[in-house]
């Protein structure tokens, strides 16, 4: 295995030298190919150790400070490797396309590679330092490229400023913990480290796993911490959203696990009820600013923190039910969280990857300018049907059984001991079936409104379809939903070796799924076929009638048309009208802004020359707990100016000051 790895790191360094090396004709080409090799070696080092169970090691001391560079791979860690190195081979196959629009300059490709190389180090990490690298790297890397765009759009600077500060943030928090239990354990080692947490105090395990969530939920986009997300992941290249969705939030999960199970064992019952109110929150703000967005790649973002809270009430649910004795519903909702973030890995990058070559074709996010790119971009809309169907739970794509598992969790998982965990679980299970409603409408509108009707504008009127390496790359992963889906057991065998369950297994059987020992039961495969069949038997009748009758008896008509004819695009609906409606049910939640503006005409205040409208839905905890602490921050810089006024003696009075504070304290 050693050759398969140092094969990796040769082909991801390479990849990144090509980029900043080469010419820019063939740049692209040659690290996209290099990334795609490197992808492929981890992919295949980290299907043996899952394979085989046992953990691959590689260091080397002089490479790092405070102990060196440390690899090892668990099967854990590979699961999350195999996630990384699809998303990212997808993503390498789909940025040598897309780089005709973007991302072709050699600081762009040199990022894209070095964030694909920390994408794909971080579950390799053995130790406290190596992690951190491999953490910053990728971190660095993506905000590299999330600015990439600045010269030409405004958006992306700040976007990039509030990634900046929310990551790094993060990552301050995760440092202190880590480094908290690498100081209790007196090694780097998480080997070491996990030993020696046995003896920690609740309260330092506490504080070391509260500083853990903090930093790793923000990489997730967990609320409060999530509003870089729908600002980074919108304004990124398509390639790289993909990948920051589809691989880089996997990674905050993976570091909860690995602090909160690995490392700390479990911990206290009350850890998880925070991790579960913390995802009920994520999901159900995320599911609404989904359903009222407008900008197709916004949605997207804000889907994502979606996911990634009902990824988090799963692993909230797991901690609960282990710390109360029921470890059967434990392990199921470990593998739920698992077989959660794997189908949302697939379906976001297939949604990013259409929503990317949209956005190449016609210069736009807006959904109110877009409709009617189904006719002109037929495979990237068959792909976003795809990703639509797949994140909307609807079988046979593989959000249904993802869905499936995390209600069965949570609803065995109501038999957990005391008050606060029942109340936990029991809204839970609602928050679950309210973000379900609310991301149909999300993808009901975001595929109706780009994808059918007429078009809205001159750039939706003139698209193109997407380049061959793109529209084979959302293919793949969109083929990838379907399998998945229809054979479920194919990630959920890989799931089970990961967390090494053995003849315990929660969830067993290919064709169907049988939660062990806890009852309930499902057939994949005998749904899709009833599906299947029920749409030929559809198609069939149609035929059938049309012969017999010589004329069609079903007229066609256009989406959005309400039965008319000579439907025109502005007898349609807009993204905006179609999520006025969850805007006004959810109108104390959301606090959206509206503004009506009426011209009279010259003549006469009686007639009315143009009435405008707007709407605008900003993010509630950006606009009620972020801006004004930007504000304070903003005046405490502006008033502590004056205290450094180039002034000798003012600096020396500091120095006497500090000095004679540093004395008393020491005395």
């Amino acid at each position: 295995m050693t050759i398969l790895f140092v094969a990796f790191l040769a082909c991801a360094g390479a990849s990144a030298l090509a980029g900043a090396l080469m010419p820019r004709q063939g740049r692209v080409l040659a690290s996209a190919v290099l990334l795609i090799g490197a992808s492929t070696f981890a992919l295949v080092l980290a299907g043996r150790v899952v394979s085989t169970g046992s953990d691959f090691t590689w260091s080397r001391s002089t490479l790092l400070p405070l102990g060196g560079l440390a690899i090892r791979l668990s099967p854990l860690g590979a699961l999350f490797v195999i996630l990384s190195g699809l998303v990212a081979a997808a993503s390498s196959l789909y940025w040598i396309g897309y780089a005709h629009h973007s991302l072709n300059a050699r600081s762009a490709a040199t990022a894209f590679c070095l964030f694909v190389l920390g994408l794909l180090a971080v579950p390799m990490a053995g130790n406290v330092t190596t992690f951190l690298f491999a953490w910053e790297l990728m971190a660095l890397s993506s905000l590299a490229l999330v600015a990439h765009d600045h010269a030409r759009r405004r958006d992306a600077i700040a976007a990039a400023r509030w990634y900046a500060v929310m990551t790094q943030g993060g990552a301050v928090a995760i440092t202190f913990s880590l480094a908290g239990l690498a100081a209790h354990a007196h090694s780097t080692s998480f080997v070491r480290i996990a030993t020696g947490a046995t003896s920690l105090t609740s309260g330092a395990a506490s504080t070391f796993f509260l500083l853990a969530l903090v930093g790793f939920a923000s990489k997730s986009g967990a609320v409060p911490l999530h509003v870089w997300l729908p600002r980074a992941h919108a304004e990124a290249p398509g390639p790289v959203s993909a990948l920051m969705s589809g691989a880089m939030v996997n990674l905050g999960i993976y570091g909860i696990i690995l602090v909160g199970r690995v490392l700390l064992h479990g911990g206290e019952q009350w850890w998880w009820l925070v991790v579960s109110a913390v995802g009920g929150v994520t999901a159900i703000v995320g599911a609404l600013y989904a359903a009222t967005s407008k900008d197709v790649k916004r949605l997207l973002a804000y889907s994502t923190s979606d996911n990634m809270g009902l990824v988090m009430m799963a692993l909230g649910a797991s901690g609960l039910t282990l710390a109360t004795g029921h470890p059967a519903v434990a392990a199921l909702a470990l593998v739920t969280a698992l077989v959660l973030v794997v189908n949302h890995s697939l379906f976001k990058s297939t949604l990013f990857f259409a929503a990317g070559s949209v956005h190449a074709a016609t210069h736009s996010r807006n959904m109110d300018e877009l409709g009617g790119l189904a006719r002109v971009m037929p495979v990237t809309a068959l792909t976003f049907l795809a990703g639509t169907l797949a994140v909307s739970a609807i079988p046979p794509l593989n959000g249904f059984t993802g869905e499936w598992l995390l209600f069965q969790s949570l609803l065995h998982a109501l038999g957990a001991h005391g008050v606060a965990a029942t109340i936990t679980v029991t809204l839970a299970v609602a928050a679950v079936a309210l973000t379900g409603g609310l991301t149909i409408i999300a993808f009901v509108k975001a595929y109706g409104i780009t994808f059918l009707g007429r078009g809205r504008s001159a750039s939706a009127l003139e698209a193109h379809e997407a380049g061959p390496t793109m529209r084979v790359a959302a293919s793949l992963t969109a083929l990838a939903c379907l399998v998945t889906g229809v054979a479920p057991y194919a990630v959920i065998g890989v799931v089970n070796r990961a967390l090494d369950n053995g003849p315990n297994s929660p969830v067993a059987g290919w064709v169907t799924l049988r939660l062990t020992p806890l009852t309930g039961a499902l057939t994949p495969l005998y749904l899709s076929a009833a599906l299947a069949g029920a749409v030929i038997l559809v198609v069939a009748w149609r035929a059938l009638v049309t012969r017999a009758s010589g004329y069609a008896r079903v007229a066609t008509l256009e989406p959005w048309g309400s039965g008319r004819h000579n439907q025109t695009a502005r007898m349609q609906y807009t993204a905006t009208s179609f999520g006025e409606p969850i805007m006004r049910v959810f109108d104390d939640v959301l606090r959206p802004d509206h503004d009506v503006d009426v011209s009279h005409v010259v003549e006469s205040r009686y007639y009315l020359e143009h009435i405008s409208y707007r709407s605008a839905n900003e993010d509630i905890v950006e606009r009620a707990l972020y801006r004004p602490l930007a504000r304070s921050l903003d005046w405490w810089a502006r008033h502590t100016r004056a205290i450094a006024n180039g002034s000798v003696h003012r600096y020396l009075a500091y120095g006497l000051v500090a000095l004679v504070i540093i004395l008393v304290v020491v005395q």
